[in-house]
């Protein structure tokens, strides 16, 4: 009897041993990306430095590029936001095979489910680092809170200094936004996909509204406000324009 007890237990443990590796190699062809940032080394990745993974065996100059992007892409996220409440792990490629089997696509970089960053080789750059990092540390101080897709991407230029889509200096806007801008997702990935002055348009409205209302702080007062509960069109309202 008591063998004949235990026998449905083991069944149901092999069971959902089964299912648990069914649902990992599932996972790991469909959604290679995210698999990647779970265990970089099952991906050819090693580790650098604490948070941040290249692919094996690059020289050590290359090495010290990583390191250097690293670090100057974290400290414009830590000089905007002033201070980091996020620490996204870093996968870097410097060969196209490494980011394909990552799960990259034709993109410089992307965030993943806002916990981690991936990097192509277009990507190892201070911009295109810092931009995606960006995108991660909002949506931790966010704290579920939702902004639309064009004040996070435009959000995401601005704090990374992108000179293809900002002026140096003065009124940074390089196109005027003529329309409204996408809310959702995917209606940004169309926009965006079909005009790339998108992400200029964007990072034109959210760097006129940070001017005119006292700089990066008043970021971080946004974002706190959102985060406990106030409504986007509540809290972000741009100036009335001149004449």
């Amino acid at each position: 009897m008591r063998q004949r007890k235990g026998r449905p237990w083991r069944i149901a443990g092999a069971a959902v041993a089964v299912l648990l590796t069914a649902a990992v190699v599932v996972t790991a062809i469909a959604f290679p990306s995210v698999a990647a940032t779970t265990c970089p080394g099952c991906y050819g990745l090693e580790r650098l430095q604490p948070g941040a993974y290249v692919e094996l065996g690059l020289p050590p100059a290359r090495r010290r590029q990583v390191s250097e992007v690293v670090e100057q892409a974290n400290q414009r996220v830590r000089d905007f936001f002033g201070g980091r409440k996020s620490s996204p792990d870093l996968l870097v490629c410097l060969s196209d095979d490494c980011y394909r089997r990552i799960g990259g696509g034709g993109e410089r970089g992307i965030a993943v489910l806002n916990r981690a960053v991936m990097l192509s080789p277009r990507g190892v750059d201070p911009v295109i680092a810092s931009h995606e990092m960006t995108h991660v540390e909002l949506h931790a101080r966010l704290n579920g809170a939702e902004v639309p897709q064009w004040f996070d991407e435009g959000l995401a230029v601005l704090v990374s200094d992108d000179p293809r889509y900002l002026a140096p200096t003065g009124d940074r806007c390089l196109v005027d936004p003529r329309q409204p801008l996408p809310v959702t997702l995917d209606e940004w990935l169309r926009a965006a996909s079909a005009d790339p002055r998108t992400y200029a348009q964007a990072a034109c409205q959210v760097s006129r509204w940070v001017g005119a209302n006292g700089g990066k702080e008043a970021v971080r007062t946004l974002v706190e406000r959102l985060s406990a509960g106030q409504a986007f069109p509540d809290v972000f309202r741009m100036p009335a324009a001149a004449g």
